[in-house]
């Protein structure tokens, strides 16, 4: 073990941030793409025509069943032998919208599917069309239930971004295979990558559990419900302070 740090890693510091900041940039954009079309799987699994469901089913169903690793070579291999080729940055971000949009659908359709009936009812009887429902009533209250397995993909999402490795996707797990043929120094260095990788995902699941507290909580996160909500506090005490004045017996 004495002999373990042998790697120069000032040497290939440049490196690591680029596959550093390459692996943030699959993770933002591939979640924001699988939040986006799981969002419009979640609808289409919930609407009233079978054939928007039944199309919706399937697409849950294939790429739940279906390994990620897969996924990545039918994009990337697949597609490019069907004259269709997609740069790596393009296939492996398709790659993991696809398959994390499936388990995001079924999150938010079951988080959607939990708000009370009611609800809508109260909607429509203060004259607010289906938009206005869904954005403003349904889906607030849909977000909370839905933040702590949303959350979990995120997190997970991102370590899965190291799979890309397979199509040298100049990720963190692509620039540790580089080092270590470089180098022979497998142990440290997959020990270092494990390590940035922990570093990344460790933060970002407590600060994502704490927003999900916030958001449980009912801690208005937008600029806008907060003035909102600033706005109604002052209204109510200036209400209490009236009633109070009111009750005060004459001298």
């Amino acid at each position: 073990m004495s002999g373990l740090f042998q790697v120069p890693w000032s040497d290939y510091r440049s490196d690591l941030i680029d596959a550093l900041w390459r692996t943030v940039s699959y993770t933002v954009v591939s979640f924001t793409g699988a939040v986006v079309l799981g969002l419009v799987v979640a609808l289409l699994r919930l609407s009233k025509a079978w054939p928007a469901r039944a199309l919706a089913a399937v697409y849950t169903e294939i790429f739940k069943n279906v390994p990620l690793l897969a996924i990545i070579f039918l994009t990337y291999f697949g597609l490019a032998s069907a004259g269709i080729r997609l740069d790596v940055f393009t296939a492996g971000c398709l790659s993991l919208v696809v398959f994390y949009a499936a388990y995001l659908s079924e999150i938010f359709r079951s988080a959607i599917s939990g708000v009370h009936d009611g609800q809508t009812e109260a909607g429509e009887a203060l004259g607010l069309g289906r938009v206005g429902i869904f954005v403003h009533i349904v889906l607030p209250q849909a977000v909370r239930q839905a933040l702590a397995g949303t959350n979990t993909m995120l997190v997970d999402l991102l370590k899965s971004t190291s799979l890309l490795v397979t199509v040298s996707a100049a990720e963190l797990m692509s620039e540790g295979r580089l080092i270590t043929s470089a180098t022979f120094r497998a142990l440290e260095v997959y020990l270092v990558i494990s390590a940035i990788y922990f570093a990344l995902c460790y933060p970002l699941s407590q600060l994502l559990l704490l927003l999900e507290r916030k958001v449980r909580a009912g801690v208005p996160l937008s600029p806008w419900r907060r003035r909102r909500v600033r706005a109604a506090r002052t209204l109510l005490a200036a209400d209490l302070g009236a009633g109070a004045n009111l009750k005060e017996p004459a001298v």
